[in-house]
């Protein structure tokens, strides 16, 4: 099982705040890895850093052994790595299918068409509602688009924030039966969740952000079990 992704020792401020300080932690390939922690704590800078929205003043970033701390974020899809965004952030005033096809510009026209048929076999929803325009679809539907559409790249590394956000809990349970899927059709994932139980329940490995630095890490089962964990994050 090879490593796909390295984060090592990575410091990003916003102007005169430190909001990460010395984070590391790596993805192993067919793995599901998820950050867990409060509002605040780092999750989503961290996803932005790794995707090149935001840099490192300090530290590197290793994706399929390749240094991409510097990459632009356009050139990182190219390169395997794709992202769900917190908030969805789909295209309201397109269709279905036309928000689809923008997940797929660094793709052969060739090949757009074997992607799509993909994406519909995983998400039949959205094949139902093809010509819809994705501002009438439900969040729930709405989220299930915004996968498909980081999945029309064919990414060897998939990462979501917070995929769960602002969805009802029967929606909730099945945007997770959607990740398992994936996962077991062997897309890794670095999961960003809130919902700190259905992430562990999900994932292989897990790391607890606090404040900008990692402070628990370990497989998943472990910090299921972590008394810390539970009275933090798990309402125990």
């Amino acid at each position: 099982m090879g490593q796909i992704l390295k984060v090592d020792d990575i410091n990003v401020f916003y102007g005169a705040i430190h909001a990460l300080k010395g984070v590391s932690f790596e993805v192993n390939e067919g793995e599901i890895v998820t950050l867990i922690g409060a509002n605040g704590a780092g999750k989503s800078t961290t996803l932005n850093t790794i995707s090149g929205l935001l840099r490192p003043k300090t530290g590197s970033i290793t994706f399929l052994g390749e240094d991409i701390t510097r990459t632009p974020a356009h050139k990182l899809v190219e390169k395997g790595l794709s992202q769900v965004p917190e908030g969805r952030r789909v295209f309201l005033q397109m269709t279905v299918q036309e928000n689809l096809e923008m997940g797929a510009f660094t793709e052969k026209n060739s090949d757009i068409k074997g992607h799509l048929e993909r994406v519909y076999r995983q998400f039949p929803r959205l094949k139902e509602r093809y010509r819809q325009v994705a501002g009438t679809l439900s969040g729930g539907e709405q989220q299930m688009l915004a996968m498909g559409r980081a999945l029309m790249s064919e990414p060897r590394l998939l990462m979501m924030d917070e995929p769960s956000m602002g969805l009802a809990p029967i929606l909730v349970e099945q945007i997770f039966e959607i990740i398992r899927s994936l996962h077991e059709s062997g897309t890794t994932i670095l999961l960003v969740e809130q919902n700190a139980q259905m992430a562990l329940d999900i994932a292989d490995r897990a790391y607890v952000l606090e404040t900008g630095k990692v402070t628990i890490s370990g497989p998943a089962r472990e910090l299921l079990e972590n008394d810390r964990v539970r009275s933090a994050y798990l309402g125990e």
